[in-house]
């Protein structure tokens, strides 16, 4: 989806109808606003239903004061105006009541964005704005002031977070990595003692994907490439629907032949992917005019070293990566399926996916279908694309039980003799 030929109101739709069903607002928590290049500020309006809003509802708030729209524009216009001069190169404005980014600024802190690597290299430096009243200049003032430093995204004490970006979709990837990193530290805490990246660590992640494709323009596209192609989106919006994926942190591929595979492209965003979004990769060419995730170069060693695997995804469920930012052991005896689907859990220390992609590639085997990549990723292989996200389901599954079942009480593990007995019904 190309949010560049749509309409102001409909992108604002389309985006607070998001961030609400994905809970990360309530019904009449939250606002968005983009300035146009007339330097009109379209906004959502005052204690209308978010879950509910068309393109009628939006109001836009002309550079002299006039309001045109049914409705009222929202109270917290003053700070939306005031974010706009202080940083005119930003075109998009996302505040909402996101819950683990709630109870960061109920604490007043800022959580931390060094556990995993994307939220520092998206985010950047994260600031935190005084408390003031809603809809008040003194909070536009200390919004601002914070914004004036550089920084893109701010945690207001007692209130919620507010971000900026190019575009509308910008400012949102901020928010939902910010969020989704404040989800990931606050489950770490129940584990134990996080382990933050250093600064070289995170650079460390810029190196993935700079080994260069050449192009080609495909012949054709197979009954068999369109079956696939379609059967990734389907799966990719669950992963996204279910939070395995982020919009723009997750990565599904399949093979189509020989040295051939379809992988989900780099940046774009996940919720709304289409068939014609996905790349191929043909002998360690890329499809013209596309880029496919970085990971492609680990998917294709992959597929070259395992023809018993034919489809991989790669993800950061915040369940399981917290035992990877923790280094907190996980025992997959839980339930008969945890065991079936995991097994021994591999884990491997963060950058070895970049470092050394061979050592990934060697763990993984059809006893060992997932691999941990502490502060990174979790990478799952499989014979069919939903054996492989099903294995990506189960970890995340059995992780977030036993951090539940730890709360409650002890858990009592599988014993090695109903181990045996499982490894003997199912031929493991």
């Amino acid at each position: 989806m190309d949010y560049k030929f749509m309409h102001p109101a409909e992108q604002i739709v389309l985006t607070i109808n998001r961030i609400y069903r994905k809970q990360m607002t309530t019904t009449s928590g939250g606002n968005l606003s983009i300035i146009d290049s007339d330097g009109n500020i379209w906004i959502t309006p005052s204690g209308i239903d978010k879950g509910a809003l068309t393109p009628a509802d939006i109001c836009m708030v002309k550079p002299d004061g006039t309001v045109v729209g049914k409705y009222k524009p929202s109270v917290e216009l003053p700070f939306h105006k005031l974010v706009y001069k202080t940083r005119p190169e930003m075109k998009a404005v996302v505040h909402a009541h996101s819950p683990a980014l709630v109870s960061y600024s109920l604490i007043r802190k800022i959580p931390d964005t060094r556990i995993i690597p994307t939220a520092r290299l998206v985010c950047g430096d994260v600031r935190i704005a005084k408390y003031e009243v809603p809809g008040s200049i003194e909070l536009g003032e200390a919004i601002a002031e914070e914004f004036k430093k550089g920084s893109d995204v701010v945690v207001m004490e007692n209130h919620g977070v507010v971000t900026c970006g190019k575009d509308l979709f910008d400012a949102f990837e901020k928010f939902e990595t910010l969020e989704r990193c404040a989800k990931l530290d606050i489950t770490s805490k129940l584990l134990g003692k996080a382990y933050p990246l250093t600064d070289e660590q995170i650079d460390l992640a810029n190196e993935k994907g700079k080994v260069q494709m050449g192009e080609f323009i495909p012949s054709e596209i197979s009954s068999k490439e369109k079956e696939i192609r379609n059967k990734m989106c389907t799966l990719i919006h669950r992963a996204y629907d279910q939070d395995l994926f982020s919009s723009t942190m997750g990565t599904f591929s399949e093979r189509l032949g020989e040295d051939s595979f379809i992988i989900t492209p780099y940046g774009k965003d996940r919720k709304h992917l289409e068939p014609h979004d996905l790349v191929r990769v043909d002998h360690g060419w890329r499809e013209a005019g596309k880029r496919p995730s970085r990971s492609a170069g680990l998917h294709k060693m992959i597929y070259e070293a395992h023809p018993e695997f034919n489809a991989i995804v790669v993800a950061q469920p915040t369940n399981i990566l917290a035992f990877g930012i923790t280094r907190a052991e996980i025992d997959s005896r839980t339930i008969p399926e945890s065991y079936i689907k995991i097994r021994d859990l591999v884990r491997l220390p963060y950058g070895t996916n970049i470092m050394n992609p061979r050592e990934v590639v060697d763990k993984l085997n059809e006893k060992n279908p997932v691999i941990l990549i502490e502060n990174d990723s979790v990478i799952a292989a499989g014979k069919t694309l939903i054996e492989a996200f099903d294995a990506l389901e189960v970890v995340e599954f059995t992780a977030n039980t036993i951090i539940h079942a730890g709360l409650v009480g002890e858990i009592v593990k599988i014993t090695d003799e109903e181990v045996a007995e499982i490894n003997k019904a199912f031929n493991l």
